[in-house]
């Protein structure tokens, strides 16, 4: 097993790398990926640094990711050239997801984008409410950064929650890899198994 300097020196920009990608591309399953780095980060010799590290890089990783795409976003809804992006964005926002993020934004403000960070595909539609309604990016911003901490400290939770029920940190990855795509999936399931009303 390689030295944990060398661990931490692949495993951190490795993160980065890759919560940017899936904030970016919503396939890429960025949660799983914060509570597996946080399984290993709590088998580490010192783990609060290595906890807190994980924490920084997941939430800031989130940040840069949901702010470039939002930035992209805003040429889609200002500019020709730039529609494409807008385009992509409605592609993982059914119109119906969208309707109901657009009235909640317009209730809530920006307190939705907290929310939307935490529910499964909850964040393309508001992102896209956003982006419709014309928010400007510095609201947005201000909305997006605790939005990328609660989701980063989430996470980073339910990878220290399986990595505390196994020895070995592959276990505990394996553990929190599974928790996750269970929470991901669940109101998805719960969607397609709750009976539809009277019609």
């Amino acid at each position: 097993m390689p030295p944990e300097s060398t661990q931490q020196a692949v495993t951190y920009p490795s993160l980065f790398l890759l919560v940017v990608l899936g904030s970016l591309v919503p396939v890429v399953p960025t949660g799983a990926l914060v509570s597996g780095a946080a399984v290993v980060a709590l088998h580490q010799s010192a783990p609060a640094p290595a906890l807190a590290a994980v924490l920084a890089v997941g939430a800031a990783a989130a940040f840069l990711g949901d702010i470039t795409l939002y930035w992209l976003g805003r040429r889609g809804v200002d500019s020709e050239s730039g529609s494409r992006w807008l385009e992509r964005l409605r592609e993982h926002a059914p119109p119906r997801r969208l309707g109901q993020a657009q009235d909640r934004l317009r209730e809530h403000g920006i307190a939705v984008l907290v929310v939307s960070r935490l529910v499964p595909a909850g964040r393309i539609p508001v992102m896209l409410a956003c982006l419709l309604g014309r928010m400007r990016t510095r609201q947005f911003v201000r909305g997006d950064l605790p939005a990328c901490l609660v989701w980063a400290v989430t996470y980073q939770l339910i990878g220290l929650l399986g990595g505390s029920l196994f020895p070995e940190p592959w276990e505990g990855v394996v553990a929190a890899v599974a928790l996750t795509v269970l929470i991901s999936a669940a109101p998805a399931v719960w969607r397609r198994l709750r009976p539809s009303g009277p019609g």
